[in-house]
């Protein structure tokens, strides 16, 4: 255990107790704030792989999902192949815990980006969790395809190496770390085809999600993450990484949009709550990077591989890098007054491309060993007053908890700002649930912590 790691464990109950005027529990001991296996895994990630992954995919000249299958050496078919190799040799160190799998489907052709019926097909590998009990999954995904100016033109080299080269290789870098290791709950690394043509490989899994009724609490998508410079701007910023979000559910129902109105909540929807848990947990175990939340769906009028998943109501979002460089995206390989234009190895940055790994990968690893999220979690409304009593069950599945943090913001803030922690399935706490909104998040005995829970009212 690390210096850091006690005085932690020392310091924990004081400062949260500090936080609060009123809390009928009896405040514990909490948990360590950070696991020195996820530090491990962080410092794993290494640019130079990151570097390597994204010139192999460059390398098949194009992967264009109308291009060719039938080659071995260029095309989008041979890129899904070497991706699925790898894949392969990375499962070599999971004691048998991952599968690999070519996830193929039929697009049929619709007068616009499919001109004919096209077989596309998604890489995935899967990590089993380890928690026979723990069915929860958690999917991080970037695109392999890519384009040129014209997004029918599938003969053009289109390197794609920013968009999304640097994606993928996020996602491969990740499961070859993490494949050696064991989760409670299971993950799902993914190589997308067709997003340049119609979002085609996401809205396929997300439809077999839906029909399969997987327990899909996270999906973590990575699309245009490998560059730090904006050409038209002249702004050097690999410091900063933006995660989008949906702010309520694409889904509710009237009765839900009802309820959201009347407590005000409508920047609190599952996703928003798992970009700020990506926002806390990157740049806990992330040096000299800010997580900046965007709150919005997606870029303006953009969209992406998280949005299908959004459509189906699952927690997902997006993480894209801070400046785009549009010299340098969906661009014919060309040269004009002296400028290179064309989405190019050499104008991404690869140390930027690490750290942004190293929140993927922080996350996806705290969320996968974490308990499940607590149930039924309700703030009691029977009587007025300036105190807010919560309540909550512990998670019926996987470990059990050694607690739960009570996180806390004011109603004008976008992040939580004070969390502390309790034993017990209840708690009154000596702040007006008029001024703060609040959520509850189980935890165990290392600090792993599901995703929060915000209350709805109970009598």
């Amino acid at each position: 255990m690390t210096f850091k790691t006690k005085l932690t464990r020392l310091l924990a109950p004081v400062l949260l107790a500090g936080f609060f005027l009123t809390n009928t529990t009896a405040v514990a001991q909490a948990p360590a704030s950070q696991d020195e296996e996820i530090q491990k895994m962080v410092q794993e990630v290494s640019a130079a792989n990151l570097k390597a992954l994204v010139e192999k995919m460059v390398s098949f000249e194009t992967r264009h999902s109308l291009s060719s299958t039938t080659s071995k050496k260029t095309g989008i078919g041979a890129a899904r192949e070497w991706v699925k190799s790898e894949f392969e040799k990375y499962a070599k160190t999971s004691g048998g815990r991952m599968t690999v799998e070519m996830d193929r489907y039929t697009v049929k052709a619709d007068g616009r980006r499919i001109p004919q019926d096209v077989e596309m097909a998604n890489v995935m590998a899967t990590l089993k969790g380890t928690d026979p009990t723990d069915n929860r999954v958690i999917l991080v995904s970037g695109h392999l395809d890519s384009r040129v100016t014209d997004v029918m033109d599938a003969k053009s080299k289109a390197p794609g190496a920013n968009d999304d080269a640097s994606g993928v290789a996020i996602v491969m870098e990740m499961a070859r770390i993490m494949a050696s290791r064991q989760f409670p709950a299971t993950l799902v690394f993914v190589a997308f085809q067709g997003e340049e043509q119609g979002l085609y490989g996401s809205r396929h899994l997300a439809e077999r999600v839906k029909k399969e009724n997987w327990n899909l609490v996270a999906v973590l998508n990575n699309d245009i993450v490998g560059n730090s410079y904006s050409a038209e701007t002249g702004l050097h910023d690999n410091t900063r990484v933006r995660v989008f979000s949906e702010a309520t559910p694409s889904n509710e129902t009237e009765e839900q949009a009802r309820l959201r109105r009347t407590l005000g909540s409508e920047n609190d929807g599952p996703s928003r709550n798992l970009a700020r848990y990506m926002k806390t947990t990157g740049e806990q175990y992330v040096d000299q990077l800010e997580v900046v939340l965007g709150y919005r769906p997606d870029r303006f009028l953009r969209g992406g591989d998280h949005t299908p998943f959004n459509q189906q109501g699952y927690a997902a979002v997006r993480m894209s890098e801070m400046n785009e460089d549009f010299d340098h995206q969906h661009q014919d390989i060309r040269k004009e007054n002296g400028k290179q234009y064309g989405d190019l190895v050499e104008y991404m940055d690869f140390d930027y491309l690490r750290k942004n790994t190293a929140v993927n990968l922080a996350t996806m690893a705290n969320l996968g060993r974490a308990p499940m999220a607590p149930e039924k979690v309700g703030v009691l409304t029977a009587d007025l007053t300036n105190k807010t009593d919560l309540q909550w069950e512990a998670p019926t599945k996987g470990k059990k908890p050694a607690g739960y943090y009570v996180l806390m913001r004011e109603t004008n803030s976008p992040v939580w700002e004070k969390k502390f922690f309790v034993k017990d399935t209840k708690t009154t706490i000596g702040y007006s649930k008029d001024n703060y909104f609040f959520a509850v998040q189980a935890v165990d005995a290392d600090g792993h912590t599901s995703l929060p829970v915000l209350p709805v009212p109970v009598r």
